[in-house]
C-alpha cells in the first residue's frame, strides 16, 4: 500500500480548515490537556535502525502497513500537511482529515504529530514518535489525547476506543521488521 495525493480541491479545503480542538501542540507535553482520553504506548523496536524507521515514519509507513489509507498533500510528512487517514472497508470505511501541526527533528528524536480537522469522527491530536534509547534501541512512542467530536461518535465512543487501541497497536508493530 502507497500513500497517494489529496486531489487538488480536497487539498485546499482542509487547508483552508481550522483545527477542531484548542489544545495544539500539547502532546509535545509531559501533561495531556483534561476533558479527553488519554493514550500513551511505547514499544522497542526490532530488525530495524533509527535511520531507517526515520524514513518509514515521515513517508507514511507507520499508518499504511498498519493498514490505514493515506491521502495527503505531501508523500512525505512535512509541518502544516494536510492529510486524509481511511480506515474500514466498503460502506463503513471512515475518513479522518488531519493536519501536521509539529514535526520532531532531532539527531535522536524524530516525528510528527497531527491534528484533526472538521470530518475527523474525534477531535484531538497524536504524536508518533522514534527515539534513541540509551540502550541504543530505538523505540516508538504513540501519544494522543482525544474525545469524540459529535453526538453520534459519542454514541460509538466503545467502538472507537476499542478500534483506537487496535490501530495503535499495528502502529507500533508497523516499522519491526
Amino acid at each position: 500500500m502507497e500513500a497517494t495525493l489529496l486531489d487538488a480541491v480536497r487539498e485546499d479545503e482542509l487547508r483552508r480548515a481550522a483545527l477542531t480542538y484548542p489544545e495544539v501542540g500539547q502532546t509535545q507535553g509531559e501533561t495531556l490537556p483534561s476533558g479527553y482520553d488519554w493514550l500513551e504506548r511505547t514499544a522497542t523496536l526490532t530488525g530495524t535502525d533509527f535511520l531507517a524507521a526515520s524514513q518509514a515514519l515521515l513517508a507514511w509507513q507507520v499508518q499504511l502497513n498498519a493498514g490505514v489509507g493515506v491521502e495527503a498533500s505531501a508523500l512525505h510528512v512535512v509541518a502544516d500537511a494536510v492529510v486524509t487517514l481511511r480506515l474500514g472497508i466498503g460502506p463503513l470505511r471512515v475518513g479522518a482529515p488531519c493536519r501536521i501541526v509539529y514535526v520532531v527533528d532531532e539527531p535522536w528524536r524524530r516525528g510528527f504529530a497531527y491534528g484533526t480537522l472538521p470530518g475527523h469522527p474525534e477531535s484531538g491530536e497524536e504524536l508518533f514518535l522514534l527515539q534513541v534509547a540509551p540502550t541504543g534501541g530505538v523505540t516508538l512512542t504513540i501519544r494522543a489525547f482525544s474525545r469524540p467530536s459529535s453526538r453520534l461518535a459519542k454514541l460509538a465512543t466503545p467502538v472507537a476506543r476499542s478500534m483506537q487501541r487496535t490501530v495503535t497497536g499495528r502502529y507500533l508493530r508497523s516499522l519491526s521488521r
